[in-house]
């Protein structure tokens, strides 16, 4: 084996290798004589195998992963030669030539180390604002809005047809083909007109029936449905509407009300309800104005700010994700030209460099902003967040939680979560808000 090692920068090992084929063969001997001790082959005992038997029947197998070790042995002599560790090493080497020949295998690599960042200086780049005001106004919209999910619903007595708001009580049942389907009935079920929560064009073919009236609803069941025999499938939906209700919207809550919504207080008041609404909506707009306008201006002060050399590993997998990503945005003459020529595109993929130099950049940079404000996120925290948005998209949470670690999504997701509550401790404890700002912000206009 011939190693020769050049450093591309601070993180970056540019590695050339040369492994003979009778290094290969020697790791391939070793690994079929390996095997053949616990291998069960009929006609022979176990751990009596012969080599030969064994080469035969998986030489292909047992090639690939003699190729395997040489190329670890490869890596192992690189960073020796560079006195490096591997504990050092970050992601896998990026390989820009690999080459099976008559003499063996000619390999190029890039072996790639987590930089070292200093982020000394970073609160001069936080960007200044001023604390979120809450309106008189928004306080109370948002009170009708808990009025109405609270108010009690009372039959409507009078003559009309069923409007949106309304909450309709009625049969029905689905048919696909002209055929009924499993689950696709229900008696006297009650459903808020509006409410989104059937298929799209459902509660909209509802609006204008009388009560006592029937009526067919044609609609078709989304691609992404859960269930597959009915996804994108046109359905024909047979109603009966009995009766029509509306919430009772009260002038003013009263004590009972004020309980149900503030369940924790012992005498609640409108007062303290108010109070809660307030700091509600000024944590929401709090947290809307980090993510669109605090965050991308902090993420671009600081990379423009913190120069480092990043892996090159990393940086080619985001450029993929990117290119990938951005796949469906293409013209159909582009995609054509992609298929037709590989040329084409490196050049495009290429075009994602700096942005995806950019937003590992960033990460590292969150990374060490993480740890040295003490942000973290146990991975306990990982699995609620995985459950919970199982149980919003009507999923096993366990089965879920199984998929995403299949395809490694979990690491990224803890990032993500570790980023979200990064910014919004980082911008909520260094808000560099004037007197001003505070005053106006800790009233309701």
């Amino acid at each position: 084996m011939a190693i020769t090692t050049n450093a591309i920068d601070s993180v970056n090992i540019e590695v050339i290798a040369k492994i003979d084929n009778q290094q290969i063969k020697a790791s391939l001997d070793k690994l079929a004589k390996k095997a053949a001790k616990t291998m069960k082959v009929d006609g022979f005992r176990q751990g009596h195998v012969p080599v030969a038997v064994v080469l035969k029947r998986y030489e292909k197998e047992l090639t690939a992963d003699a190729e395997q070790e040489a190329l670890r042995n490869s890596v192992e002599e690189a960073l020796k030669s560079s006195n490096k560790e591997q504990k050092d090493l970050i992601g896998e080497p990026f390989f820009d030539k690999f080459d099976r020949n008559d003499d063996g295998i000619d390999a190029v690599f890039t072996l790639s180390f987590k930089p070292k960042v200093d982020i000394s200086g970073y609160e001069s780049i936080i960007p200044e604002y001023s604390t979120p005001r809450v309106m008189k106004k928004d306080i109370d919209e948002k009170k009708q809005e808990i009025l109405k999910m609270v108010a009690p619903l009372e039959k409507i007595e009078q003559n009309r047809a069923l409007a949106s708001g309304d909450f309709a009580k009625f049969d029905f049942e689905g048919f696909v083909d002209g055929v009924a389907f499993d689950g696709g009935k229900a008696e006297n079920y009650l459903l808020e007109i509006g409410s989104g929560q059937f298929i799209p064009g459902f509660e909209d073919g509802m609006i204008g029936l009388n009560i006592g009236e029937e009526k067919d609803i044609n609609v078709t069941f989304p691609q992404n449905y859960g269930a597959e025999n009915l996804a994108g499938k046109p359905a024909v939906f047979k109603v009966k509407l009995h009766e029509i209700q509306a919430r009772k919207i009260p002038e003013k809550l009263d004590a009972d009300m004020l309980k149900s919504i503030i369940p924790n207080e012992e005498n609640p008041t409108e007062e303290l309800l108010e109070e809660r609404i307030k700091e509600q909506l000024k944590n929401e707009k709090l947290f809307k104005l980090i993510a669109e306008e605090l965050k991308p201006k902090f993420a671009e002060a600081a990379v423009e700010k913190f120069g480092f050399d990043v892996p090159k590993n990393i940086v080619e997998q985001e450029m993929d994700m990117q290119f990938q990503g951005a796949w469906n945005t293409f013209s159909e003459d582009e995609i054509k030209k992609l298929r037709e020529d590989q040329d084409a595109v490196r050049a495009k993929r290429e075009e994602y460099r700096k942005d995806a130099t950019n937003s590992v950049r960033l990460t590292f940079i969150i990374d060490e902003l993480a740890r040295v404000r003490g942000v973290s996120v146990a991975d306990q925290e990982v699995v609620q967040a995985v459950y919970f948005e199982a149980y919003r998209m009507g999923q096993d949470p366990k089965a879920h939680l199984e998929l995403y670690q299949r395809q490694g999504m979990l690491p990224a997701i803890k990032m993500s979560m570790i980023e979200e509550k990064l910014f919004n401790e980082m911008f909520a404890s260094d808000n560099k808000k004037t007197k001003k700002d505070k005053a106006e912000s800790d009233k309701a206009e």
